[in-house]
């Protein structure tokens, strides 16, 4: 079982860390040039709360279970973004606690706590710690032996951002491993209970709308930040490609025969990579720590070679890949330091000039950025040269 070196006062101190990165996140720099999704969220609370019923009266982009952080800051009177801000700050410090937790090093909390400083403003108008609390919430209680719960968890967070799903089957194989087959299928019939109890109702009642959420995602063409983009954009300075830019999916793409090929190779990478994390857990001990490796990696691999790489999706990170022990944790949570800082660079201040001029600068920006995610999962996944097989 996992052992975690939990202190208070280091929690607490990495709390107020947390507190005082975010402060700072309305400062200088950081406050100038914001791209927000806050007006989005605005819209969706406010109609739900004017009695409209989300899916079937008006499209949304996310899953159900998002649904409840759009509304709440809608409730009342006064600024939405300060009271979304507010409430992702709470998340926040409850992610902060939840790594604490869960953590066998003190060092864990504190990443987490100076993230936003590392990935800067983009984390303020993104309900994103929303999805990377639930999926770490789960992956304490998996940890701690609190299966069907975790399960439950798990589920919540896929009904989110469908992203926590990636953890389901590391999580069906940790406890086939633990408590034995029944104990699996009892655990998965709460993962599948959960997440139909939350999509199903509006399932129901729109069953287009609903299938809409997820497929947006799905059916998204080459985001312009992406790995298969990166190499297009690199192509564009270096030879002189030409590139076509175009709008939609709420994001800008890189749209031609090359962009689409690219798309597809990256999404059967994307597909590799998340199916070898799953397959080296599951030939191996059932152990904490090697869960939080498989899960780290397995996010890492989505990530990395999705056909999407929105600067929001590097939140899912960070609070997973310090959990992993030992110096691999230390040089993968280096890389990622990297990765988040290196977003910061052109996001969002040189944004519009990589979407719609294809900044040369921006544009190496953003290919080492995703060189560095995929560096970051060889880290994660391979042993050192000469090192035995061993469960870390």
């Amino acid at each position: 079982m996992f052992a975690s070196s939990f202190r208070p006062a280091s929690a607490a101190a990495a709390v107020a860390l947390f507190l005082v990165s975010w402060a700072l996140l309305h400062v200088g720099f950081y406050a100038r040039d914001q791209i927000v999704d806050t007006p989005i969220y605005e819209r969706y609370g406010d109609a739900i709360l004017d009695g409209a019923v989300p899916y079937r009266d008006f499209a949304v982009e996310y899953p159900p279970a998002a649904l409840p952080v759009f509304v709440l800051p809608a409730v009342g009177d006064g600024d939405y973004r300060a009271r979304f801000e507010g409430l992702m700050a709470a998340l926040g410090v409850a992610l902060v606690l939840v790594v604490a937790a869960v953590s066998a090093s003190w060092w864990p909390p504190f990443f987490v706590a100076v993230s936003p400083l590392l990935l800067g403003s983009v984390v303020l108008s993104r309900f994103d710690l929303w999805p990377a609390f639930l999926t770490v919430a789960a992956l304490a209680l998996l940890v701690g032996g609190r299966f069907r719960s975790g399960f439950g968890v798990l589920a919540l967070g896929a009904a989110a951002k469908l992203y926590p799903a990636l953890l389901a089957p590391l999580a069906v194989a940790h406890v086939w491993r633990t408590r034995g087959r029944r104990e699996a299928l009892v655990c998965s019939a709460v993962f599948a209970a959960v997440a139909a109890a939350i999509v199903l109702p509006f399932g129901v009642l729109s069953p287009g709308g609903v299938w809409h959420s997820f497929w947006v995602q799905a059916g998204r063409p080459l985001q312009i930040e992406s790995l298969g983009a990166g190499f297009l954009l690199v192509a564009h300075q270096v030879f002189g490609l030409e590139l076509t830019m175009e709008s939609g999916h709420g994001s800008q793409n890189l749209a031609g025969p090359a962009a689409d090929t690219l798309a597809l190779l990256s999404t059967i990478a994307q597909i590799a990579a998340v199916a070898a994390a799953w397959t080296w857990y599951a030939r191996g001990p059932a152990a904490g720590g090697r869960l939080i490796r498989a899960s780290a990696a397995a996010a890492v691999a989505f990530v990395a070679f999705g056909k999407v790489l929105s600067p929001q999706f590097l939140i899912w990170l960070v609070p997973l890949v310090p959990l992993v022990r030992g110096r691999r944790g230390l040089a993968a949570s280096g890389i990622l330091a990297s990765a988040l800082a290196l977003t910061q660079l052109w996001f969002p201040y040189r944004y519009w000039e990589l979407a719609l001029e294809f900044d040369a600068v921006a544009s190496w920006l953003v290919l080492a950025r995703d060189l560095t995610l995929v560096a970051l999962l060889a880290v994660l996944t391979l042993r050192a040269v000469g090192a035995r097989a061993r469960s870390s």
